[in-house]
């Protein structure tokens, strides 16, 4: 007791000298007053005495005026944070003309690096104390400026500038973070660097992680690993079991978790990347979403094994492929500017997007009916479907989830389709244009093809009520295009000459041409045919009393033949698929033999402007006159 009484005495005297010191009129004794306050101000005992004489206040005083030296002003920056950090005075009951100065440190471009440093962390405390101050330090510090601190060589300022940073982010809300980010209206080329910067130092801190491989002798990772099957897996109490029966149960258990080494898990996360990392992602899955992670690995425990979804290695995969999408481990480019907004929307935000890119990876693999052999296909989509998602700039967490999880497998294929015939070049509005003048004299070129096979004529068999095939017929088309010629036939007839053939319908008699269940012959029967009879049937009508000529095709490309054929004899459009997928194939050719020479050359959108004619046209040359 008497010792306290002795100390309390001594720093009691300690505080009014250096009080009375700090205000002398002579620098060097104000300097050295600081220099001493700076280092003594840690005791708490010398803290509360000079407190009580009102000795902070006139510290503020003195940064508020800001007339003194660099070293004076470092050294009473270095004494105001050591006094503060006990909590003896509020940080809620500084100025508003403090705080400005203190934020006019870190904003100036030209500032004592010593005093920067002081500033950055005397601001981080502000925001972490008071949502109050945080309103007012986010209105005096600008993002730009703390970005450009993160660049400097000065480690110590860049620490400082990242905490202030962290401080902000983790202190505001969603939509004040979003404030933060754009707080300088429309993202510039400039300020997309700066975030794009700030982006890349964050994420690289998970860089120690990422190169670190598991230890299997460390007892803490163990432990990591064992949590995850427990977390996993509702089993018995292990302490009853024989040394034996644990081992068999635990590689049972890892290899359900999809552990590729059963009996030592930990040999799977030896590469690095992704290292331990990999583990700390499925660690926080596992804890923070329990039952999204049981659900996962019960869902495949339940499936045969060549079609479950292992989710270790699923896990370990999906961490490196994070990882090089966002370029751990790289150093910020001088020149790059594409930050994610979402990074700034979440705090541990490579972990959450894990969250919701390991169920993704589980959905894509229940749509691609994947077995183990196709694990990389998978990882490949499941890859394409987060940059793609990614490179729509989401800016929170559940505009990704959504997204990311609309984007299946099926839309996967419709785009890579897409873009291949953009690659190609045939969806370029020219190449489209082009088409389209094409297309009449390529379907020229099909008619004309149909009406020669009309006029090279088909064998087509009868079908009677009593039996399924009953004779064989010829129907083949006069070569003037006016008359459809038909008649019976023996059965080893290839190609029976016109004039053998009695039967005649003049092309201008034909009224109709009707396929299917409209045909006389399928009404007759109707209910006795089958589908597959239904789709090769047709009919033509003719006369005024309506008689019909009925035809059944050998096979799907003969009907499409004779029916386009018919349909061109009567003015009609061709309609079969075969038409179609003929017409695609000749207007692909075309296409390509005309675009040859433009191979490797961008064709634009749109045509260039025609310039305007000239304001006269006395150009021409007279070649009359006699060259001298």
């Amino acid at each position: 007791h008497l010792w306290f009484t002795v100390m309390c005495v001594f720093q009691g005297r300690c505080a009014e000298d250096l009080y009375k010191g700090i205000q002398s009129s002579d620098s060097g004794v104000r300097c050295d007053s600081l220099k001493q306050l700076a280092d003594v101000s840690t005791d708490i005992t010398f803290a509360q005495e000079f407190i009580s004489r009102d000795g902070h206040s006139l510290l503020v005083q003195i940064v508020e005026e800001d007339k003194e030296s660099c070293l004076i002003m470092t050294h009473t920056l270095t004494g105001f944070m050591e006094l503060m950090d006990h909590g003896i005075v509020s940080w809620e009951n500084l100025s508003s003309a403090f705080i400005k100065k203190i934020a006019s440190f870190v904003n100036a471009k030209v500032q004592d690096a010593s005093i920067q440093r002081l500033a950055l962390a005397i601001l981080e405390n502000m925001v972490l104390s008071s949502n109050s101050l945080f309103q007012l330090v986010r209105q005096e510090v600008t993002l730009e400026r703390l970005i450009t601190h993160l660049q400097v060589t000065n480690q110590q300022i860049q620490t400082k500038a990242m905490a202030l940073l962290m401080a902000l982010l983790q202190t505001a809300g969603e939509v004040d973070r979003q404030n933060i980010i754009h707080s300088s209206g429309p993202v510039g080329d400039e300020m997309a660097h700066y975030l794009y910067v700030l982006q890349s130092v964050t994420l690289n801190l998970l860089e120690p992680l990422m190169r670190t491989p598991l230890d299997s002798y460390n007892q803490d990772q163990r432990d990591m690993l064992h949590n995850l099957r427990q977390l996993a897996f509702e089993t018995e109490s292990e302490g009853s079991l024989s040394n034996e029966r644990r081992r068999s149960l635990c590689a049972k258990e890892f290899k359900k978790l999809g552990f590729s080494n059963n009996s030592n898990p930990g040999q799977d996360l030896v590469r690095a990347p992704p290292g331990l990392l990999a583990l700390d992602t499925m660690t926080y899955f596992a804890s923070r979403y329990p039952d999204a992670y049981s659900r996962f690995v019960l869902e495949n425990s339940s499936r045969e094994d060549k079609h479950e979804c292992p989710f270790a290695r699923s896990s370990i995969q999906l961490t490196l492929i994070l990882c090089e999408i966002f370029r751990i481990g790289e150093p910020p480019s001088e020149t790059r500017s594409d930050f994610h907004p979402i990074f700034f929307s979440q705090d541990r935000i490579f972990n959450e997007l894990f969250c919701i890119c390991i169920q993704l990876l589980n959905k894509t693999w229940k749509e691609m009916r994947a077995t183990q052999e196709d694990f990389d296909k998978v990882m490949q989509v499941v890859r394409e479907q987060i940059t793609r998602t990614l490179a729509s700039k989401p800016t929170s967490l559940e505009l990704f989830k959504n997204k990311v999880n609309a984007l299946n497998y099926s839309e996967i294929l419709k785009l890579r389709q897409t873009e291949r015939l953009h690659q190609e070049e045939t969806l370029a509005p020219p190449v489209l244009e082009l088409k389209e003048r094409l297309k009449p004299e390529l379907l020229e070129l099909i008619r004309q093809q149909r009406l020669n096979r009309l006029c090279h004529g088909t064998l087509f068999r009868k079908i009677s009520s009593r039996r399924r095939q009953d004779k064989l017929w010829y129907c083949r088309l006069s070569p003037n295009h006016k008359v459809l010629h038909y008649g019976d036939v023996e059965e080893d007839t290839e190609t029976p000459p016109i004039e053998t053939l009695q039967e005649k319908i003049p092309v201008a008699d034909i009224k109709a041409l009707l396929t299917g269940k409209d045909c006389p012959h399928m009404k007759e029967n109707k209910g006795k045919q089958n589908k597959e009879v239904l789709d090769l049937a047709f009919s033509i009508t003719y006369d005024v009393e309506e008689y019909s000529l009925n035809f059944i095709a050998s096979s799907r490309t003969d009907f499409c033949l004779w029916t386009d054929g018919l349909s061109v004899l009567l003015g009609r459009e061709m309609s079969s698929e075969c038409m179609r997928s003929e017409l695609e194939i000749l207007l692909s050719m075309e296409i390509k033999l005309r675009l040859l020479d433009l191979e490797n050359v961008p064709i634009p959108d749109a045509a260039p402007p025609v310039p305007k004619p000239p304001s006269n046209f006395n150009f021409c040359y007279d070649f009359s006159q006699t060259e001298q």
